[in-house]
């Protein structure tokens, strides 16, 4: 159960202001988040879906040509709405605004028997090399983007010894390390020496020993995690929703001091509001004088946005737990400003697929919150996108571009400067987009309410080249062609 406390504290945080859209949790809805049922309702029927991928073969990705390996091959400039990777080709057209077409690699072609993408991540070497990791159900495939926008693969480092396949695989970047995470029981924590990468010859492709990590943390209750979170400024990691829901952390924050990589070692948990899916740890500068360099959690906690004050991990506090008009399922967002810390976007998985509140017409919602006081952070606005389907994963880039994995619509791009002025997000717009998964563009409302396409992305790079990871394909590059 929630804490009474915690639900206490957030009525009375809320009783003060003049709400528009945020609200106290859902107390006759509270049990079946407690419980975890509709956490596995969500992972049900995204199964369901896969597995009938499976079944139909989509799942397949020898079928999905990799784009030819040369420097006249790309790039497919976005013209009239579509790129036109293989002319004629329906599941080779991709429609789009403002996003050229750079590569396309299959799964199979990224060293995987197993394909199923999920999370990605990138790495910027010291001389400005751009290095790329690419989870699938049976590891990870390692590529760099080449300065004509190639994606060479290099190798793969599989999943942990004595753990199953699981698409549930998540990367983050520490310094010159990735760290890995997965629901696979057993699988632990991987670290990983990214400068590895630097010598491999692409015509020689390494697939490395699970013995190759730099360290393998085995700190978690059953050795499965959902997420990894990295507070790199404070040197260490967090893995959430690591299962069962009742051991000790209560599948809260689980902290990984990694000032030695090689040597990583717990730092304790935050239990008080239970599962968290994701988060995003930082330390806080902003406007709320009380907080100013406190480290500082916000927790994507199935049904509330939930900040925490983590500056001891031994002994969290929760500042304040916030729910939503619409919650379903309260996924995963990102402050726009980490160096000013006034406003985030947020996503919730369920809200399309559950038809509701205002994603009750099936079109994905990206809520805005006012975070200017960390006690009583307001919901201000939404963008409802104009593509139907369910929105997954997004990041902000300079203060002002949200890119975002919208599963079948893609990758999707929001200019969120106007928040600052206008928290309603009135003057939000979408700029580019890139869909992925031509599949459903024949359908009725030009998409589907299902779980395919993007998982995830990477949109930090300097070049401005973007990582998609998808599904059933592989990994696209990408890049606005604005910039």
């Amino acid at each position: 159960m929630k804490s009474p406390r915690v639900v206490a504290f957030a009525l009375a945080a809320l009783s003060g202001v003049n709400a528009q859209y945020e609200q106290a949790p859902d107390m006759f809805r509270a049990g079946r988040y407690d419980s975890g049922e509709v956490h596995m309702e969500l992972m049900a029927r995204k199964k369901a879906t896969w597995d009938r991928q499976i079944a139909s073969g989509a799942m397949d990705s020898r079928q999905y040509k990799s784009h030819p390996i040369s420097a006249a091959a790309a790039p497919v400039q976005c013209i009239n709405g579509t790129a036109k990777v293989v002319p004629g080709d329906r599941l080779n057209t991709f429609k789009c605004n403002n996003v050229d077409f750079y590569d396309f690699v299959s799964h199979a072609n990224l060293g995987s028997r197993r394909g199923q993408g999920s999370s990605s991540w990138g790495w910027t070497s010291p001389t400005g090399r751009e290095f790329v990791v690419i989870a699938q159900e049976d590891g990870a495939a390692f590529a760099e983007i080449t300065s004509a926008g190639k994606l060479v693969y290099l190798g793969r480092l599989p999943q942990s010894r004595g753990a199953s396949a699981s698409i549930w695989r998540e990367i983050r970047g520490y310094k010159n390390y990735i760290v890995i995470g997965s629901e696979a029981s057993n699988h632990g924590v991987q670290i990983f020496d990214m400068s590895k990468l630097l010598t491999i010859d692409p015509a020689k492709p390494v697939t490395f020993a699970t013995t190759d990590v730099t360290a393998l943390w085995n700190g978690l209750p059953a050795g499965s995690t959902h997420n990894i979170v990295v507070n790199e400024e404070k040197e260490y990691a967090v893995a959430v929703g690591a299962q069962p829901r009742s051991s000790t952390c209560r599948s809260g924050l689980i902290f990984i001091d990694l000032k030695d990589p090689k040597n990583p070692k717990s730092l304790g948990c935050a239990s008080g509001d239970g599962y968290v899916h994701d988060a995003q740890c930082l330390v806080y500068r902003g406007p709320d004088t009380r907080y100013v360099g406190r480290d500082i959690c916000y927790g994507y906690n199935e049904d509330t946005l939930t900040i925490y004050d983590v500056t001891n991990k031994n002994s969290t506090t929760i500042i304040s737990r916030t729910s939503y008009t619409g919650a379903s399922y309260t996924h995963q967002g990102w402050v726009t400003n980490p160096q000013w810390q006034e406003f985030l976007v947020m996503d919730d998985e369920y809200d399309e697929y559950d038809a509701r509140g205002p994603a009750a017409s099936g079109y994905p919602i990206t809520y805005f919150w006012d975070i200017r006081s960390l006690s009583a952070p307001k919901q201000t606005g939404y963008f409802r996108s104009a593509a139907y389907g369910i929105d997954h994963n997004q990041f902000v880039v300079d203060g002002k571009w949200a890119y975002q994995s919208n599963y079948g619509s893609g990758l999707r791009v929001l200019d969120v400067s106007s928040l600052s002025s206008d928290p309603s997000g009135k003057a939000v717009k979408e700029v580019a987009f890139f869909d992925v998964y031509p599949e459903d563009d024949n359908t009725a409302k030009g998409g589907v309410l299902d779980f395919v396409g993007t998982w995830s992305h990477y949109p930090f790079f300097k070049s401005g080249f973007v990582l998609v990871n998808t599904i059933e394909r592989g990994a696209f590059v990408v890049k606005r062609t604005d910039i």
